[in-house]
């Protein structure tokens, strides 16, 4: 792979937080509180290829890393190199390194999760959050990894994650076909149901609210989908041309899994670790829905209003889980409009 990339602007590097970040950058920069977007699992700064053009041609400074463990980004040996202390300072080192004194966080996915943080870990670098698919959570009871692998069960893709260099070995071991698994729109519900791919249809799904009966099989089993995968048989639509495709494909060829999948080997390390953070938003937020989701429903975005003040809320019609990529135009849309109106 080289360091250009068809439909990005060139990519820069620096160094933040110990370790050296690509990241792309378009729009009059200096000007306005930046955008910086964060992308999820298993995706890149590519994969907000289309909201860099939008914004910046609306006169939006707009900023893009790939976040560690992922693309040109370095990825650290150590599996609590991958903490949310380490990913939300990744984000303030960034905006340090082009001196902008706060951003407006928007994070897709993984990105998601980390960019609800940024206000309770980082206020003061916090000017708003956009959240896609992925809703702002309170702090879970009880470590999220065991009610997950309760109500889930053990093959559920995050809990399965877990375990040390299962997960990482079988979506390397064809890197090709697990992407094409990840990167399509969600599938047609049959009438019979029971289709290996039923899982991750869209329209029905309670997300990770599901309660399996006792004994059933594990809800989102995505490794041993992977596993038994074959793209002959998948009639679920693509949304990528193939050379978008390839970027992805020669990307996680390179790089392998390893580094994003340490993200979720952090998850009780992250709850363990923020019993004292705040339980409110206090910025701007807008939180994006798509209407099929299967992983991150609308349906898991409701209450967020208790804990965010200040929030509004905006769906994504006919959109899977890629939202920024299967429905660029309503997504870039919906994004102008909040920040016209918060951050003209």
């Amino acid at each position: 792979m080289t360091d250009t990339i068809p439909d990005m602007p060139p990519v820069q590097y620096a160094t933040v937080n110990g370790l050296k970040m690509a990241y792309y950058e378009a729009g009059p920069k200096g000007q306005g509180v930046p955008v910086v977007f964060s992308h999820g699992f298993p995706e890149l700064a590519y994969s907000w290829r289309h909201q860099l053009k939008a914004l910046a041609e609306a006169g939006r400074w707009v900023i893009a890393p790939d976040q560690r463990g992922y693309g040109l980004t370095e990825r650290p040996e150590p599996v609590e190199a991958y903490d949310m202390e380490h990913l939300t300072g990744d984000l303030v080192g960034l905006i340090d390194h082009l001196g902008a004194a706060k951003a407006i966080w928007c994070g897709h996915d993984w990105g998601g999760a980390i960019v609800w943080q940024m206000p309770l870990r980082h206020p003061d670098r916090t000017a708003g959050v956009i959240g896609l698919n992925t809703p702002f959570q309170p702090r879970a009871a009880f470590d999220p990894i065991a009610i997950m692998r309760t109500r889930l069960g053990e093959e559920m893709y995050i809990v399965h994650f877990q375990k040390p260099g299962e997960a990482d070995a079988a979506l390397a071991k064809n890197a090709r076909a697990t992407m094409d698994f990840f990167l399509r729109r969600p599938p047609q519900r049959s009438a019979a149901g029971g289709g290996a791919l039923d899982s991750l249809s869209g329209g029905e799904s309670k997300g990770f609210a599901t309660e399996r009966a006792k004994d059933a099989p594990s809800v989102f089993p995505l490794v041993r989908m992977v596993q038994a995968y074959d793209a002959k048989t998948d009639n679920r639509a693509r949304f990528l041309t193939d050379a978008e495709f390839e970027v992805f494909v020669d990307t996680f060829t390179r790089t392998g899994f390893t580094g994003g999948i340490n993200w979720y080997r952090n998850i009780t390390r992250n709850w363990e670790r923020s019993a004292d953070l705040p339980a409110t938003v206090d910025v701007p937020a807008l939180m994006v829905m798509a209407e099929n989701d299967a992983v991150l429903p609308p349906s898991s975005a409701d209450g967020m209003e208790a804990f965010i003040p200040d929030l509004e809320k905006a769906l994504v019609k006919g959109s899977g889980h890629w939202t920024q990529q299967e429905a660029p135009e309503q997504v870039n849309r919906i994004l102008l409009d909040w920040l016209g109106r918060r951050f003209p």
